[in-house]
């Protein structure tokens, strides 16, 4: 008996969810207070949200059936990519309550400027922490491309895609459609390699 995977899992839903955040944000010309900064971010809010347990499955194929050295790889990107999925859901709170109580753009940069002068604020949530959630994803793709469970040129679009949102917030709807290229086909390639025991 055969058994099909729903479409819409994480690993749809997160790169789709990052792109439309994208999308939403190419429309508000002042990003500020309002409709769209709130729907926007919870459209971003989604997408950190779905990648936790894409982040999760990988980690668990990536390290089935393999050496100790390589479990202790995918646990130890998966955790980077976790805290730094932590980190970016913060982040994306704090920017849903200032649009909440704030009036326009102006007193947004104050209050953001407040909650960033508080000590370990801004490498915790803003900088460092958000890049761990990158690098996670990059090392576990890398993972599974170097023991032949995915095809080369995924991890180089994560690449890529990562690149794309680097280099401007406005090419972030680019940057989700290329992560959805990369790991959408992937959920249904993880479940039909992996024995049940493994699914976890």
């Amino acid at each position: 008996m055969t058994t099909t995977t729903p479409p819409w899992t994480a690993f749809t839903v997160a790169p789709l969810c990052m792109a439309l955040y994208g999308v939403i944000r190419l429309t508000d010309s002042t990003h500020g207070p309002g409709l769209a900064w709130s729907v926007g971010h919870l459209a971003l809010l989604a997408s950190v949200v779905a990648f936790v347990p894409l982040m999760w499955a990988l980690r668990r194929w990536a390290r089935a059936g393999r050496g100790a050295a390589a479990r202790w790889f995918a646990d130890a990107a998966a955790v980077a990519g976790l805290l730094g999925a932590a980190a970016a859901a913060t982040q994306t709170v704090i920017d849903l309550v200032v649009g909440f109580l704030c009036a326009d753009r102006e007193a947004m940069d104050v209050l953001f400027e407040e909650v960033r002068s508080h000590a370990g604020v801004t490498p915790a949530v803003y900088t460092i922490g958000p890049l761990l959630f990158y690098v996670g994803l990059v090392l576990l793709a890398v993972q599974l491309a170097a023991i032949r469970r995915i095809a080369p040129w995924r991890p180089l679009v994560v690449i890529a895609g990562i690149a794309v949102a680097a280099m401007s917030l406005d090419l972030l709807p680019l940057a989700g459609l290329l992560l959805l290229l990369a790991l959408a086909p992937l959920d249904r390639q993880r479940r039909l390699a992996l024995p049940d025991a493994a699914r976890g």
